[in-house]
């Protein structure tokens, strides 16, 4: 009896809907016979190579839309192949047959991923290098359930999807092949065929790097080919948590920090933005020289539309090919830890855009978002909503969150909108939204997903920094999951911001009317582990850059900037500003164009640049400032009642309590020549620093020399300092505390 051909499994293979083309292509063998089959389409002779023994077969045309088959008798000693094709022009090629090697991802992976617990589900899934048996290519795995055929598509293969079907391994959703030959920078695509027989050419979620926008195709690449020199940086990292470290961060977006002329005639702007490496050479030492602990990037990741700034995102494991390679951003990474500067990274795990060659509608299903238009579809950004309750979602998102931090030593995520994931009903209107299976309108699976997120996070790294934008007053993000908890290290104080804004931006006249907005902020200050945030959510859409928002003349929009940010940095939490800020940005951010560094040549604009820099190196070498900021013991008011002069007074505090240093924040253009304020102790205090002074751009009303307290009781407190306060501007002194035990 001769070897008998699965016939409908030949056709299925031809007409590209079968789940499992290993089964018919490849090598087979029956009783004493062995049968290698090939479906090359365009094909016009094919002949089979056994390199070890030397034997050679033709192929038989066993189908006229390119099916060749060969029986050989027995079983061969060696299985290694190739086919030698020439096609219908003439062309001639080589290849080892993609359908002659195993799966390269193993069963217990598949069922990590889909348990929805695979961190390190990129390892896998995605384009791989590898090198099996001797033989050098690339492995392909991807994730689309209700397809009917995948099939790896690229230049090496003329985009022609019937060439490299893949298998869908059991029941798990998993399209795997491995081809051999390819290599790093190949650009490839996957074709579905959809359940309902519609093909999509879609990018590959995991892959690692992909085309400069605005094109789409991913590319293979190696991530291993870099070395590190951060080991310092590194090892400090694993010892020490950040709660009790000054924690300045200044938040950038790559592309518009800083340009450079473009020399491309059709270039929009006549500049472009500076490269990774570009990069490394001025921006780390500009934010070394300034003060910041940590960069915070508005998200890398591979997006196609620039003016969604990076926050709609197609390629989650693709560092952006618009300023460079992956090396070059983990060279950027590796010179800011080198130089003492930590990096975050925007992360967006709450909705993906609805691009034709991204993560929507992925199989012609509703394969990473909901499938319900009320819980799947983002009205306000015009987005999808990610399906937290699907296992294999969550094992994408955690992963990549852990692919940061592994892969390119990041030391936090800022994880973009949660409140929108909270909450169902979150800037939704009555019948725009679906409650949960209790009735409540708090999104159970996004609660979980997030508890799940930390938990991963925190167990491979311990001292990172996870980072919760959040403008609702859920309690607990920064408490731990098991006590309640979200698991969260730090969350955005959108509460303060609004109302510090909102009080800043008022005519100082009214400023008396609306003192809470200044001090109610401390009702809740150690309610969360909070970074006080002046983002660049803050500089766009018409809500005027932070020199624009202070009311007044030229003069007074300078005194009351420095006053602004005198108190921002006495204020108890981390810190956060947005670039442009730190020289007085006049203009609103615009994201393609570069910051406005010209204005620095300007005195007022010079000496506010000055003012930044020696406030933050004073709250670096200050432990009142950030010892103690996620507990009251660091804090004291001195006086928050002074609403007709719009003046505050308190009392910052280290883990030593002779780390003090007493804050006076004037928000009037009203100079006070004997302004008395309580003391703590019967001692000299002296000014270090004055957000008037000349040499900031002020009107030089300081307190000269040492200044002794008086025995006059005063705001509750035993004795009382009698002071000079300059205009709209923020003092700060320190006691002599020398012989205090």
């Amino acid at each position: 009896m001769g070897y008998v051909f699965d016939e409908n499994g030949i056709e299925a293979v031809i007409c590209g809907f079968h789940k499992n083309p290993h089964e018919i292509l490849g090598m087979h063998t029956q009783g004493d016979e062995t049968a290698i089959c090939a479906y090359i389409p365009n094909a016009k002779h094919i002949e089979v190579v056994f390199y070890k023994s030397g034997l050679s077969y033709e192929m038989d045309k066993k189908d006229d839309r390119g099916f060749f088959t060969v029986i050989i008798p027995g079983r061969p000693e060696n299985s290694m192949y190739k086919f030698k094709v020439t096609d219908h022009t003439g062309h001639r090629f080589e290849t080892y047959d993609p359908y002659s090697f195993l799966p390269t991802i193993s069963d217990y992976d598949l069922y990590l991923f889909n348990e929805g617990t695979h961190h390190r589900i990129y390892e896998k899934l995605g384009a791989h290098i590898r090198n099996i048996n001797g033989v050098s290519g690339v492995s392909f795995c991807v994730w689309a359930p209700e397809a009917k055929r995948v099939s790896v598509v690229g230049d090496f293969n003329q985009w022609d999807g019937r060439r490299h079907q893949m298998r869908m391994l059991g029941s798990s959703g998993v399209w795997e092949i491995f081809i051999p030959g390819l290599v790093k920078n190949d650009i490839y695509k996957y074709e579905i065929k959809t359940p309902f027989d519609e093909i999509y050419l879609k990018a590959d979620p995991y892959a690692f790097y992909a085309e400069k926008p605005p094109k789409t195709a991913s590319k293979v690449y190696d991530l291993h080919n870099y070395e590190w020199h951060d080991e310092q940086w590194m090892k400090q990292r694993e010892k020490e948590s950040t709660f009790d470290k000054p924690l300045n961060i200044y938040e950038v977006h790559l592309g518009s920090w800083m340009q450079q002329p473009d020399p491309d005639p059709e270039s929009e702007t006549g500049f472009k933005p500076l490269s990774y490496r570009q990069l490394a050479e001025k921006l780390v030492p500009y934010v070394k020289e300034m003060g910041y602990t940590h960069i915070e990037l508005l998200p890398v990741m591979e997006h196609p539309y620039d003016g969604s700034w990076g926050y709609q995102i197609t390629g989650y494991y693709a560092v952006t090919a618009r300023y460079g390679i992956p090396e070059d951003f983990k060279y950027f990474i590796d010179t800011c830890h080198q130089n003492g500067i930590g990096v975050i990274l925007d992360w967006v795990p709450v909705h993906f855009p609805k691009d034709g060659h991204g993560l929507a509608r992925f199989d012609g299903t509703a394969c990473y978002e909901h499938e319900h238009p009320l819980l799947g579809e983002h009205h306000q950004w015009g987005t999808h909503i990610f399906n937290f309750s699907r296992n294999e979602v969550r094992s994408f998102l955690i992963s990549n969150a852990i692919y940061w931090f592994d892969i390119f030593h990041v030391d936090g995520l800022r994880v973009d909108a949660v409140a929108f994931m909270l909450y169902l009903d979150y800037c939704r209107n009555d019948g725009e939204w679906i409650p949960n299976r209790y009735g409540g309108r708090e999104n159970l699976d996004a609660i979980e997903f997030l508890k799940q997120l930390n938990c991963a996070v925190y167990k491979y790294f311990p001292n990172v920094l996870m980072i919760a934008e959040d403008s609702t007053a859920w309690p607990m993000v920064t408490r731990p999951v098991h006590v309640g908890g979200l698991g969260f290290s730090h969350k955005w104080n959108m509460g303060w911001m609004n109302d510090f804004l909102r009080y800043m931006s008022m005519d100082p006249i009214y400023r008396k009317y609306h003192h809470n907005l200044i001090t109610f902020s401390f009702m809740y200050a150690w309610s969360e582990n909070f970074i006080l945030v002046l983002s660049h959510d803050e500089v766009v859409h018409g809500k005027c850059s932070l020199l624009n928002k202070m009311p007044g003349d030229y003069w007074q929009k300078f005194a009351g900037l420095r006053a602004a940010l005198g108190y921002f940095i006495g204020h108890p939490g981390k810190k956060l500003l947005f670039m442009g800020g730190e020289f007085g940005q006049f203009i609103e951010w615009k994201y393609k164009e570069s910051l406005d560094w010209h204005l620095l040549s300007y005195p007022m604009h010079e000496k506010l640049h000055r003012y930044v820099r020696e406030l933050n190196n004073l709250y670096l070498n200050e432990p009142a400032l950030y010892e103690v900021d996620f507990h009251y013991d660091g804090f004291e008011w001195i006086d928050c009642n002074d609403t007709e002069n719009s003046i505050v007074s308190f009392i910052r505090k280290g883990k030593d309590w002779r780390d003090m240093l007493i804050f006076v924040c004037n928000f009037t253009p009203v100079t006070h020549e004997n302004y008395r304020i309580g003391a703590p102790f019967y001692t000299y205090y002296e000014e270090v620093f004055n957000s008037d002074r000349e040499k900031y751009g002020g009107s030089n009303v300081i307190n000269a020399g040492k200044i002794h307290s008086e025995n006059i009781p005063y705001h509750h407190r035993p004795y009382s300092l009698v002071l000079r306060i300059p205009p709209l501007a923020t003092i700060i002194l320190r006691p002599d505390l020398k012989n205090f035990r």
